[in-house]
């Protein structure tokens, strides 16, 4: 077993709650931007004095409407200002915002709201209202529905002219650090969801840690953060949290479709993205060059940037591979760096494992991407590498005022500020997971002498062969997705005689791989099916394969029509694959591939 400890650079207060952060910028630094509203005619700025007057307009509201300490109360939008709006407006009145993906079914919405007893829900548009309206059916604490888009919101600030500014501020001060500041489902994919009772305390001891520890970044003058993850999920809810402390200029981005247009407008100086944004990125520089014949530059200018970033670990950059990394600057980087804004110094990605080749590519552009570790039972980040301390291929250290621990089976354990209270009305969850303190993760990992957590998967995930061999799939799905023509992948192998994969594709760089062919005239199920693709496809699975042993490595592989997606159910609205989900849609398919090698 080996431990590592950080010790907290901030003690932990006991008063005052997570709204308390605009409050005082209002009063300390009214004209402070801390946040800008994507509009017409650009992004228009929100001075921390006009966010406080907007939260505490909307907080009468809801006292007006009838919410009480300790209410909970639903959100399901995508990411807005107004969440970050209702989110702080309900942390003044003393209630608990509940968060719902956008994506939710009627069933994930039913069980949300009645296992929390929601007494009121605020939703975005016409089509979630009308998911509501279904998911009503026994939920009896639910009174009120909210809609932002059709001015329900601001009827409810309409509403509050009989609600003194003393009774808020009553409120506001009768938080404390140990409430309850929110309930975050699990995504379920080994179960049905569980709700994560997180505190002020969590939040805050956290990102005041944490901004110490990356005052560099938070810290920099004009600092800023577009915020594009979904504000259901913990990582980009503890964003939100670590901006308002910060005093980040923070903005919101709902669509992921207008990602790169609203990167460039809005210019953060750094980003925090989940590794699958980081890929979308690539491919997208990538496909842009292939457009422009530029694809063989592009790669070059990649295979130069990955050998740059590994000599600065040896301390060997050489003059040679200097000048080349000059040149693969004007040609390509510079371009990368300009479609995130032309600011970003630093991204931290968390969420799942970003992979070597990503990491050290972005280090050698000029992006240093710092992975880190945590789940929502962590309040987010628990492991992260920091720009002084930092090993890529690799989460990180402990954050301050956390502890990690890998036991002698290999699995990893948290102890410390950001770990939550408890799951919600789960005693058998709590007994499973929490331990004298200490969270049990389910991930399998190891650090090493200098306190560096590295992860290799996640126990619930082993495979075992009908040989006994024991395969983790992680690492090799991350190996795969590395190639620009797979989208998604999934290894299966349970029971059976050895391990195979399902591949997804990249339809826009296989049309632009077709072309590159001589194949643009097919059609895109031709050239699925072509023995150029599958030759292709084959050799990615051989790089993928060439760490592990022969037992464990992929010895077939089936290409599927459909992509993996949060809309079909078989991706979290996290980007993690419903493993269960999958097999099960595609068990058909898995026993031809295996029939096919049988055959």
């Amino acid at each position: 077993m080996r431990e590592v400890s950080v010790p907290p650079l901030v003690p932990t207060g006991t008063v005052g709650g997570i709204a308390d952060y605009p409050a005082r910028w209002a009063r300390v630094e009214p004209t402070r931007v801390l946040a800008s509203v994507r509009g017409a005619d650009g992004w228009q700025d929100l001075t921390a004095a006009q966010l406080h007057r907007r939260v505490g307009a909307l907080a009468k509201g809801l006292v007006a409407a009838g919410i009480e300490v300790g209410d909970r109360v639903a959100i399901m939008s995508r990411t807005r200002l107004e969440w970050t709006l209702a989110d702080l407006a309900l942390w003044t009145v003393g209630a608990v915002p509940v968060p719902v993906y956008e994506t939710s079914s009627v069933e994930q919405v039913n069980f949300i709201c009645r296992d929390s007893r929601a007494v009121a829900i605020i939703v975005e548009d016409a089509p979630m209202m009308a998911t509501v309206a279904r998911a009503r059916e026994g939920v009896d604490t639910l009174r009120d529905v909210w809609q932002i888009e059709n001015g329900s919101l601001e009827e409810l600030v309409e509403a509050d002219a009989d609600v003194p500014d003393s009774a808020l501020e009553e409120r506001r001060s009768g938080v404390r650090r140990d409430d309850l500041a929110t309930i975050i489902y699990t995504s379920g994919t080994t179960g049905r969801p569980k709700g994560c009772e997180l505190t002020h305390d969590n939040f805050m001891t956290l990102a005041e840690n944490a901004a110490e520890r990356l005052s560099v970044i938070v810290g920099a003058p004009g600092a800023a953060n577009l915020i594009f993850l979904p504000l259901a999920h913990v990582f980009a809810r503890f964003i939100e949290v670590l901006c308002l402390h910060s005093g980040v200029r923070m903005g919101h981005t709902p669509d992921p479709g207008t990602l790169l247009d609203d990167l460039a407008t809005f210019r953060p100086t750094f980003l925090l993205a989940v590794p699958r944004v980081f890929e979308k990125i690539y491919t997208a520089g990538e496909q842009r060059a292939e457009a422009a014949g530029r694809g063989r530059v592009f790669r070059w200018a990649a295979d130069v940037a990955g050998r740059y970033s590994r000599a600065l670990d040896t301390g060997s950059v050489g003059f040679t591979l200097r000048a080349r990394r000059a040149v693969a600057d004007r040609l390509v980087y510079a371009r990368l760096r300009a479609a995130m804004g032309g600011r970003v110094q630093y991204a931290i990605s968390g969420g799942a494992a970003l992979g070597e080749r990503l990491g050290h590519f972005y280090r050698g552009v000029g992006v240093v991407v710092l992975e880190g570790y945590g789940l929502t039972e962590t309040t987010a980040p628990a492991t992260v590498n920091t720009p002084d301390m930092i090993r890529i291929g690799t989460v990180g250290r402990p954050l301050p005022g956390v502890s990690v621990r890998v036991d002698d089976a290999g699995e990893v354990w948290v102890r410390g500020v950001g770990v939550l209270r408890g799951y919600h009305e789960d005693p058998d969850a709590d007994a499973a997971a929490l331990q004298d303190g200490w969270l049990r993760t389910g991930d399998l990992g190891s650090v090493d002498e200098e306190g560096f957590l590295r992860l290799t998967g996640r126990s619930k995930e082993l495979i075992v062969t009908a040989g006994g061999k024991n395969v983790l799939p992680g690492p090799m799905e991350d190996r795969l997705r590395a190639h620009r023509l797979v989208s998604h992948c999934m290894v299966v192998g349970e029971g059976r005689p050895f391990v195979a994969v399902l591949i997804t594709l990249d339809e826009e760089m296989v049309a632009a791989w077709a072309r590159q062919q001589g194949l643009g005239e097919l059609e895109p199920a031709q050239v699925r099916t072509h023995p150029a693709l599958r030759a292709e496809l084959r050799e990615a699975v051989d790089a993928a394969n060439a760490p592990v042993s022969r037992g464990e490595s992929i010895r077939s592989f089936r290409v599927l029509e459909d992509d993996f997606t949060v809309e079909s159910g078989l991706l979290t609205p996290s980007l993690k694959l419903r493993r269960a989900h999958v097999d099960e849609r595609y068990r058909e398919e898995i026993e031809q591939l295996y029939a096919t090698r049988r055959g």
